[in-house]
């Protein structure tokens, strides 16, 4: 490629079927924005507890190419979602609103070899394998799933937690009987035999 040539740049729809299939091995730039809905997400809509009116992702992307000196010039993804959705609260186990914001950036590869030998290290860019048949929508997808926080709570002091049939026993009576320690009757089986 020239490295004064100047590349088409293709605008991207923001229909979740248009994001399918893009050629990022063609000589030319990406850009697009738009929102996706929870239910235009089918692995993340899994993952939520319940939908809610605006619940969804708002995303833009951009390519453009790096020039390096002696060497081609590299293909680089930018991505931005900010977006909401509603997961459970492991402490309280009600629904609450949860809003991501992430910026990631790609450089797109040619063969998952090249990818494999991208160095881990590099906090920057993430390597991604490039295709004519990209799958766009797979991706942002790929990056809200691992946005979730591992263990979705309220921030502290926003809610209680939740009781169990256990712990309620204890509240409401008194404390719970205490049991025999497995281990000792154990013990106590082995010495009379």
């Amino acid at each position: 490629m020239n490295r004064n040539q100047v590349l088409p740049q293709v605008v991207l729809s923001g229909e979740p079927n248009a994001l399918r299939k893009i050629d990022f091995c063609a000589p030319q730039t990406y850009q697009g924005s738009g929102f996706l809905s929870i239910k235009a997400l089918a692995r993340v809509a899994k993952e939520v507890s319940e939908i809610a009116e605006g619940d969804g992702f708002t995303w833009s992307v951009q390519s453009r190419f790096t020039h390096s000196p002696g060497s081609e010039p590299n293909p680089i993804l930018d991505l931005s979602l900010n977006g909401k959705l509603h997961l459970i609260c492991q402490r309280c186990l009600k629904p609450f609103a949860v809003d991501l914001v992430e910026k990631r950036q790609f450089l797109l590869l040619e063969s998952e070899a090249d990818a494999d030998a991208y160095p881990i290290e590099d906090d920057e860019l993430e390597p991604l394998v490039a295709s004519q048949h990209f799958d766009l929508l797979e991706t942002i997808e790929d990056e809200i799933l691992l946005s979730l926080p591992l263990i979705p709570k309220h921030p502290e002091g926003v809610c209680q937690a939740h009781l169990s049939y256990g712990d309620a026993n204890e509240t409401e009576g008194g404390p719970a009987e205490k049991r025999e320690n497995p281990f000792n009757i154990l013990k106590n089986m082995k010495k009379s035999s």
